[in-house]
């Protein structure tokens, strides 16, 4: 067929050729929403990389890259270069926080709702490879998915200088922290085998950070622990978690060490939940329903002298309405367990077994109960020893439902002892029992 001079014949692009040009645009898209947010760092430890999370300086790294300095180097994508706190390290989690001076509104990146990981989906890191490339951007997909090490496994090109970078999804979310790679037979670069951080350990470092500039953080309001019932109400107006834009209202309290705290949410109009906040920063208990219902309840015993701050908070985003507050203290005597911090354990504590300090169950034995949070394929190890008692040890979830129990660890110790893998994100139960209905004494608890 002829055509009339100047039309021009086009045929249709293929779909491999859209899916191309789709890809390309995402690619694009994503590092010009999130390349702004994204800093590099200059420190005694090396070079890395870092996120703004808070739009008035806050910045989510690796805790290896600052170790315990004071002052980093921050250089902003715009090139300027900064003087930045480290104001809270995590080493376990490999997390830190560093704040630089207030600058105005910064960029930030926003974190992916938690669950939101899949393997196979795409996503991209930023960074500064090997210290030289500011601003590099790689894509892959999520290889594989490691619940029990909290890492998230990706193939996206990651070398050193990338470390503390973000990874991140199609929406230009926030999923993972870049934190290591693999290497064979002394290459120290990429192998296509790279691990982050991911959104679970995140979420927990960042439950108790504000989301909002210094001018609205309000001042906590002070509490004495006489157990009144304290009305309260979570409003628009509240503090916001970063974690998961939830509402919350901040009180204080002062603790001495050794003391046990009972604190109570109740609400009939909103899902309470509770945390519990060290005087040095350190995120020391959380709940959501141990009170029955949808309310919440917190039992802990203070490590330390100083100013605690409880978080009266809502367990899902946007939620508001009326609640009360319960908070009260008991001196603990010399029968009750002495708390002892200790790097990676869950509990770790010395205790007696006594009528005095413990209650009974069914078979006339006494028993102690702790409690502590864990998440879905946690792996926990539990051993319990005493000197006095034929010791027994029974883990349950917050229902009451028996996961786990154990006499004899070996056939040549009485000693307890189990390791389970939990089945679901809950507050669970440890029980110190003895074997025997007269048994009584000292003990040591460890929960790894």
């Amino acid at each position: 067929m002829l055509l009339p001079w100047g039309v021009l014949l086009l045929s249709p692009l293929s779909p491999v050729v859209l899916a191309q040009n789709r890809e390309e645009e995402t690619n694009i898209w994503v590092y010009e929403q999130t390349s702004p947010a994204v800093v590099f760092l200059e420190g005694k430890q090396g070079h890395g990389s870092g996120s703004i999370i808070r739009a008035d300086g806050l910045i989510l790294t690796n805790a290896h890259l600052v170790d315990s300095e004071q002052n980093v180097r921050v250089i902003l994508a715009d090139g300027r270069r900064l003087q930045a706190k480290v104001i809270r390290l995590d080493r376990d989690l490999d997390l830190a926080l560093l704040q630089i001076p207030s600058v105005g509104h910064l960029p930030t990146l926003p974190l992916a709702s938690g669950g939101s990981v899949r393997v196979g989906q795409r996503v991209f890191a930023i960074g500064n490879p090997f210290g030289q490339f500011q601003g590099t951007f790689t894509t892959g997909i999520v290889s594989r998915l490691d619940s029990e090490q909290g890492f998230i496994q990706t193939d996206a090109a990651i070398n050193p200088g990338n470390s503390g970078g973000p990874l991140l999804n199609s929406q230009g979310e926030l999923i993972g922290v870049n934190t290591a790679i693999y290497t064979h037979g002394g290459n120290g670069g990429n192998v296509g085998i790279n691990f982050a951080i991911a959104l679970d350990s995140i979420q927990t470092f960042l439950a108790t950070l504000p989301h909002q500039t210094p001018s609205r953080r309000a001042s906590p309001r002070l509490l004495t622990l006489n157990g009144e019932a304290r009305p309260g109400r979570l409003t628009p107006q509240s503090q916001v978690l970063t974690s998961d834009n939830s509402f919350y209202n901040v009180y204080a309290f002062q603790g001495q060490a050794g003391m046990d705290v009972e604190i109570v949410l109740r609400s009939g109009e909103f899902d309470a939940y509770l945390i519990l906040v060290a005087p040095d920063g350190r995120h020391l208990d959380e709940d959501d329903d141990s009170a029955g219902g949808r309310d919440a309840r917190i039992v802990a015993q203070l490590p330390e002298d100083g100013v605690y701050l409880i978080l009266a908070n809502a367990a899902r985003p946007k939620e508001v309405g009326r609640y009360t507050l319960e908070v009260s203290a008991v001196q603990a005597s010399p029968f009750r367990p002495r708390l002892q911090s200790a790097a990676g354990f869950l509990i770790l504590v010395e205790g007696v077994l006594s009528s005095d300090t413990g209650g009974r169950l069914q078979d006339g034995s006494l028993y102690r109960e702790y409690s502590f949070l864990g998440q879905a394929g946690q792996v926990v190890t539990v051993h319990l020893a005493s000197p006095d008692f034929d010791p027994y040890v029974i883990v349950m979830d917050s229902q009451g439902r028996k996961l786990a129990e154990n006499h004899n660890l070996h056939a040549k110790t009485t000693d307890s002892g189990l390791t389970v893998r939990l089945p679901i994100t809950d507050r669970y139960r440890v029980l110190v029992n003895a074997y025997d209905p007269r048994g009584e004494g000292r003990y040591v608890l460890r929960v790894r």
